[in-house]
């Protein structure tokens, strides 16, 4: 599956040469020139690294990458720092606001595309297993199925794909918009009374089995999946 990089960075010479780079490596590819383009860009689409430049005008990848870190929809990305400095507490800084790597300019689109891989492929590894289980209750992402104590739980493939978004996030809390973009798609234009239906209808489906409570309402917030 083709990966999805944005590029936050101002200076456009430095943002073309890696995007080109990128480009031809096969990435998908957002660009950003400040924090306000980089949230229009996660907005209308959640990459799956973000490339971040150290100095930004208005205020510093660091204080995004924190940004980031901080949120619910965009804790999980991976980020990789772009810094003209080198001194090792700096690289610190970098790593405790949440980076995942950094490189130091100037560098190679090279050495770039090797970090980058590294990176997706300590975040992003291959062997999840297909069919994911909380307390018994069993979802196969490649057959389609739930079953609870062996028995299948049949339901609709809006609530399949809800259910395992839930499974694949145990114990984390997400609005209701944060579901709107992660299960229906950031293009879907459904309103967020939408997902309250087809929470009860979730529910409803798993109720037989004694799996309804499973899917809890936190107050003012929005829905988590827990077994606790």
């Amino acid at each position: 599956m083709q990966k999805t990089i944005l590029i936050v960075e101002d200076e456009k010479p430095i943002r073309e040469m890696v995007a080109f780079a990128l480009g031809r490596a096969g990435y998908e590819l957002l660009e950003a020139g400040d924090i306000v383009e980089a949230y229009e860009q996660i907005s209308h689409k959640l990459p799956d690294l973000v490339l971040l430049d150290w100095m930004l005008p208005g205020a510093s990848g660091i204080e995004f990458a924190r940004r980031l870190k901080r949120d619910e929809l965009t804790r999980d990305v991976p980020i990789v720092m772009l810094t003209a400095r080198g001194e090792e507490e700096d690289k610190v800084s970098g790593l405790e606001a949440g980076a995942d790597d950094y490189v130091t300019k100037p560098f190679s689109p090279r050495e770039l595309l090797a970090r980058i891989k590294a990176v997706l492929r300590r975040t992003s590894p291959e062997t999840e297993s297909p069919v994911l289980d909380i307390a018994g209750l069993k979802l196969d992402q490649e057959s389609y199925r739930v079953t609870a104590a062996d028995e299948q739980v049949d339901m609709g493939p809006t609530e399949f794909r809800l259910l395992a978004f839930f499974m694949r996030h145990p114990d984390r809390v997400f609005s209701r918009t944060q579901l709107l973009d992660r299960v229906w798609g950031q293009n879907a234009y459904v309103e967020e009374r939408t997902v309250d239906v087809h929470i009860l209808r979730l529910r409803k489906a798993l109720a037989p089995s004694g799996y309804d409570g499973l899917i809890q309402t936190v107050r003012g917030v929005g829905y988590r999946m827990s077994a606790h």
